[in-house]
């Protein structure tokens, strides 16, 4: 989404609801929409990709964009209130992408779009719990419907598991120290807030070892995998793209860590090996220098895109 902050920067405050798209125009470069075509925005965000696309599909195209996280579609709503005749927003998780699309009778796409980043807007909000810099609670649910928080995880998950979730999905370093400090300290009190979370890891990771990254990037971005379960859902939504793809139509993929990327690598070689897929991009493209220093959040981007071949 715009204004991304995945594990790859996390030393600056996020600015609230100032957004850039991340590698726009190369995602709508390949993604081709035009006049008429159905497309599927499977991260819409505040809407910045999706006013991008809704642009060129005038007038008699449709937008189908999808997000779990209803205060950002309702922002997104606003933003794109004048293309509303061509837009269906649906606020759900797009794991459920097969069920979506039948519900609205939808039976083919011309392309759709996964922008896997977290939002500006969703850090700036301290409730969420998103964000190390903001004292807030330990949430980090995409969707407020689910049950599950992150302080769930952090005061219930046995230290094992909680050192197998900071090692898989976050690929911490220092993931016994943070599991066997975060053990400890729960049996004095929950720990409940994000700069207690944050405190407590900085102080277990040894400081001649910080870098320019806070050390607690990865442990958070860890528990916001696990609470959210986004690697089984990229797997699961892109699986299911397929099934609905015209030929032609291409699926974009713009991912912000090596564990998101790995995903869309192996779906799109095995799809391309079953000819289901033909890779477009078969090294991933990133962002220029320029968009890099006019959004530093970008770094680490990675865009990766395959099309639909004809039968």
């Amino acid at each position: 989404m715009e204004g991304i902050f995945k594990g790859t920067v996390g030393d600056s405050e996020p600015e609230t609801l100032h957004h850039e798209s991340v590698l726009a125009k190369e995602a709508l470069a390949i993604l081709s929409p035009g006049p008429g075509k159905t497309i599927v925005d499977a991260t819409v965000g505040l809407g910045g990709h999706s006013r991008l696309i809704l642009e060129t599909i005038q007038p008699t195209g449709r937008l189908i964009g999808i997000d779990r996280d209803d205060r950002s579609l309702a922002e997104a709503e606003k933003r794109l209130h004048s293309f509303k005749d061509s837009l269906v927003l649906i606020h759900d998780n797009f794991a459920n992408l097969g069920n979506i699309l039948e519900s609205l009778k939808v039976q083919k796409l011309d392309g759709i779009l996964f922008d896997l980043g977290l939002s500006s807007f969703q850090l700036s909000e301290a409730d969420r719990g998103f964000s190390f810099l903001r004292e807030g609670p330990l949430d980090m649910r995409m969707d407020l419907r689910g049950r599950r928080t992150a302080a769930d995880l952090v005061n219930h998950k046995s230290e094992k598991e909680l050192d197998r979730i900071l090692w898989e999905f976050g690929e911490e370093r220092w993931h016994r120290r943070i599991a066997q400090r975060i053990a400890k300290a729960r049996k004095r009190a929950p720990i409940t807030t994000t700069t207690q979370l944050a405190e407590l890891v900085t102080r277990a990771i040894p400081r001649a070892t910080f870098t320019r990254i806070h050390p607690a990037t990865r442990t958070f971005m860890a528990l916001r995998i696990a609470v959210n379960q986004e690697l089984e859902a990229l797997d699961q939504a892109i699986r299911q793209a397929l099934d609905f793809l015209n030929p032609g139509a291409r699926i974009v993929v713009i991912s912000f860590h090596s564990l998101e990327d790995r995903i869309v690598k192996n779906c799109f070689r095995e799809a391309a090996r079953e000819r289901r897929l033909v890779l477009v991009t078969k090294k991933p493209i990133t962002p220029s220098l320029e968009e890099m220093r006019k959004n530093p959040r970008s770094r680490g981007a990675k865009l990766r895109s395959a099309e639909k071949p004809s039968p």
